[in-house]
């Protein structure tokens, strides 16, 4: 058989773009705001990850274009050998300071942190304990480890223990969850994580990827909302949502750092983060420590919108989360993608969710709010998302 077969039999894109309904790759012609240029269009952005609004920030702009200057456009190599800018030593002290770690360690995306944190902390004799919602890089993480994953129950902490339970005593084992569930918004339930972790002797790992910036009253994360940040052994972060930038990061305690700096091959065999990313994301962290107000404000803006969308009659799961991240669930595939696509005609920019991504008969509309918008832009995003929903609700797969 050829293997290029399963690529001519795929025909779910052209079939979208047939029906004018394919949702993907809308060319974004202006910086990340609350309004955007796409194709042409004026669009209100909900559907963007930058919480607090730094991307067009001019000092983090400033300061990437400067590091250009005085760096040049890239590093050509790894961390491990020619790649390590002071910029990069600052980086990772900064972190550490601000998140109450010995140490931290980037890396070139967020993506790729998950798989050189969890490829090189556990091994074949271990185990993991991974939340049945946790992003797809903790999976693929899990996979290249070698370890033996355990999946619980989304946020069930009855199902975490069951497991946990059948783990040999000789086993070393890393519970492994998002803070911030990216699709739902939801919060980990991080205060039983840890009293189980405690009491089989395991080692937590925090995805706070969706939490820096948003939770916590200055912001540093699930930990700092719960009052647990000396509970979490690691931490690990994204430059691409509240920092504005590109590149990943853990924070940890020195000798876990170190590990990982001389045994995880996604750092070690990957070029290092460029100078205006590594820049970018300094100055955010640098903005963020001092307008913790922020955070507060991105509260504000989601739980406005939360009000807005039920006053409107739009059916929401509100968890009580308060995140940036709202869920509007459409369930069917197709319904998903013509309101999608009816939206961003009508000015409104979100995230289709579908099945294999979600079970079968949960796609839904990610949406998610930065700092920097309007109540205005709320209003009027929710009064069409209503329009589009009623006129869609008859469609089916």
């Amino acid at each position: 058989m050829d293997l290029f077969k399963k690529c001519r039999d795929y025909t779910l894109t052209k079939d979208l773009k047939k029906a004018g309904v394919y949702p993907y790759f809308h060319r974004l012609e202006t910086k990340q705001a609350p309004e955007v240029k796409m194709e042409g269009k004026d669009i209100i952005m909900i559907g963007s990850n930058n919480y607090l609004g730094l991307t067009s920030h001019p000092e983090v702009i400033a300061a990437a274009r400067d590091a250009v200057e005085k760096y040049g456009s890239g590093c050509s190599g790894s961390r491990f050998l020619n790649g390590t800018l002071d910029a990069h030593i600052f980086l990772e002290k900064e972190l550490a300071e601000f998140l109450g770690t010995e140490d931290a360690v980037t890396f070139s995306t967020g993506f790729q942190s998950n798989l050189g944190i969890i490829s090189a902390i556990a091994g074949r004799t271990d185990y993991i304990l991974c939340d049945k919602e946790n992003h797809a890089s903790i999976y693929d993480g899990c996979r290249l480890s070698f370890a033996k994953m355990l999946r619980y129950n989304h946020s069930d902490m009855e199902d975490l223990e069951s497991l946990i339970k059948t783990v040999p005593e000789t086993a070393g084992i890393l519970i492994v969850t998002d803070g911030v569930f990216s699709m739902s918004g939801d919060i980990c339930k991080l205060p039983e994580i840890v009293k189980i972790a405690r009491k089989y002797g395991a080692r937590i790992m925090v995805d706070d990827a969706h939490g820096l910036g948003v939770l916590g009253a200055h912001g540093r994360g699930t930990a700092e909302h719960f009052g647990l940040e000396k509970e979490v052994d690691i931490i690990m972060g994204t430059f691409s949502k509240s920092l504005a930038s590109l590149g990943g990061y853990m924070a940890a305690s020195a000798e876990v750092c170190e590990y990982v700096r001389h045994n995880s091959r996604p750092f070690i065999f990957s070029a290092s983060i460029t100078p205006a990313s590594v820049a970018a994301a300094r100055t955010a962290l640098a903005i963020l420590k001092r307008e913790p107000e922020r955070v507060a404000r991105l509260k504000e803006i989601a739980n406005y919108m939360r009000k807005k969308l039920v006053e409107e009659g739009v059916a929401i799961i509100d968890t009580g989360s308060g995140t940036p991240i709202i869920p509007i669930y459409t369930y069917e595939n197709l319904r998903t993608f013509v309101a999608c696509q009816k939206l961003f005609e009508r000015g409104v920019y979100v995230n289709p969710t579908v099945s294999p991504a979600v079970p079968v008969g949960q796609s839904l509309i990610r949406t998610s709010y930065m700092a920097t918008h309007t109540f205005e832009q709320m209003d009027t995003a929710a009064k069409r998302i209503k329009e589009v929903l009623e006129e869609v609700k008859d469609i089916k797969d």
